[in-house]
Order: structure tokens, then C-alpha cells, then sequence
């Protein structure tokens, strides 16, 4: 299947990194992501991500390197 058909249905999903991807409505949540309460076509849904993430850096890594310029 396509997705980019004007009739499938995403979510804005997000994981524990907090990196942010689209899912289609039609298939399970995967293991580790969670729905963010954003949803619509494709379109309108990368929309979203562009406006919220703005920091592609893992949370992992942005931890770090905040720990790391405390400690400097």
C-alpha cells in the first residue's frame, strides 16, 4: 500500500529519545513509540513535526552534552 494516498490516516508518534515520526492508522502503535494526539493526512501531520522538533539530537545525547557544559 501507498502511503501517499490523500485517504490514509497518520498519527505523529514519538519515542523515548524523543525522535518523531508518522505512523498509519491502519497498523498497531510499534513497540516503543506513543501517539502524541496529533493526527491527519500526511501532510498535515510532517507539518507537525517540523513545527515541534526542533532539536534532532537523541535525548540521550542532548543529556549528555548539557552534563558535559555544566561540568565546563
Amino acid at each position: 500500500m501507498s502511503f501517499d494516498r490523500d485517504d490514509i490516516l497518520f498519527h505523529v508518534v514519538v519515542n523515548d529519545e524523543d525522535q518523531y515520526s508518522i505512523w498509519p492508522d491502519f497498523k498497531p502503535t510499534p513497540e516503543g513509540w506513543r501517539r502524541v494526539g496529533v493526527s491527519g493526512d500526511k501532510a498535515a501531520c510532517l507539518q507537525h513535526i517540523e513545527t515541534v522538533w526542533t532539536d534532532m539530537r537523541p535525548r540521550s545525547l542532548r543529556e549528555a552534552m548539557d552534563g558535559d557544559a555544566a561540568r565546563a
